[in-house]
């Protein structure tokens, strides 16, 4: 597959995932953890629900690597609950920074320690550009979120290490199982359909507000089938191609949509040092995405020719 397809792929997958926030704020009544358990179950459900043909066809392959599909399926059951808890714990600004910020860390290391992939300088430039971005994304929308003990907050950074490690660990499983010939819609299907099977359970005891109103059910809907039905697909596209690390540093996207949203849609208030931030983001999307090279080149051919 085209690189720049793959990183369309991404691209528009992070744009699905940063709508999630605005769109959650019209149910407000729902519980995180009912919204993030009936998205990603749910979503769950679908993708195997439309990959039966090759889920059947990749079962052997599957199997074979069992112990990754069950380390996926972990971590994409741990995500949502240890992202949401952690932001409530630590706060907003916080629980995003340390959650969002540190999966690609964690994705490099994870390709390092275990695969022997070198960390490029190029991928390190760009992470740096974008964990400050993040960074100032969220002081910039910080408004008195903050927890109020210091135990608490330091339980919600762990939570969003948690967070950021296993969203990490579901992208480099997803990537390795792909890598081992497993196709992307049958990967993406077992590791979501795995948690579904933990997360929808849940929903007896946080899902009561769930389909409450028409406006709840348009929304946790929505949640599970564009942000995560669609999002995720187009994700399993772009790591046929990309590496995992790389995909997640193109994550990075996801919080500038989720400002850009809050501001227009909500009217949210939003300090001048959250758009600095998004410009790093900004600069790290556009190191880790647009080939610098055969970009030099072509301006030189550009200049030549006039």
């Amino acid at each position: 597959m085209n690189h720049t397809i793959a990183t369309m792929a991404v691209l528009v997958a992070s744009v699905f995932w940063g709508t999630t926030g605005t769109a959650a704020s019209f149910a407000p009544d729902i519980s995180p953890f009912a919204i993030g358990a009936f998205a990603m179950g749910f979503g769950g459900v679908l993708l195997c629900l439309t990959s039966l043909t090759q889920l059947i066809n990749n079962a052997s392959t599957l199997r074979k690597h069992y112990r990754l599909t069950l380390l996926g399926s972990a971590c994409v059951a741990i995500y949502p609950l240890a992202f949401y808890t952690s932001m409530n714990s630590a706060g907003v600004a916080i629980g995003t920074v340390v959650s969002i910020a540190s999966a690609p860390l964690f994705t490099v290391l994870l390709e390092y320690l275990i695969e022997k992939k070198p960390i490029s300088t190029r991928w390190l430039v760009s992470f740096c550009f974008g964990a400050i971005g993040i960074g100032l994304i969220a002081s910039g929308k910080e408004h008195n979120l903050a927890a109020t003990g210091l135990f608490s907050q330091n339980i919600g950074i762990l939570l969003g290490l948690i967070a950021g490690l296993t969203y990490a660990g579901y992208s480099w499983t997803a990537k390795r199982l792909i890598s081992n010939g497993v196709h992307s819609r049958a990967t993406m299907a077992s590791l979501f359909g795995g948690a579904a099977c933990v997360l929808l359970p849940s929903l007896l005891i946080t899902g009561d507000t769930l389909f409450a109103t028409v406006t709840n059910t348009s929304v946790a809907l929505y949640m599970a089938i564009v942000p995560m039905f669609l999002g995720y697909w187009l994700f399993s596209i772009g790591l046929k191609t990309i590496a995992a690390s790389q995909a997640v540093l193109i994550t990075l996207l996801e919080p500038i949509i989720a400002t850009v949203l809050a501001i227009v849609i909500l009217n949210e208030q939003f300090q001048q040092i959250g758009w600095l931030g998004i410009s790093l983001v900004s600069v790290s999307l556009v190191i880790q995405t647009v080939n610098i090279k055969q970009f030099v080149i072509h301006c030189k051919k550009r200049i030549l020719t006039i």
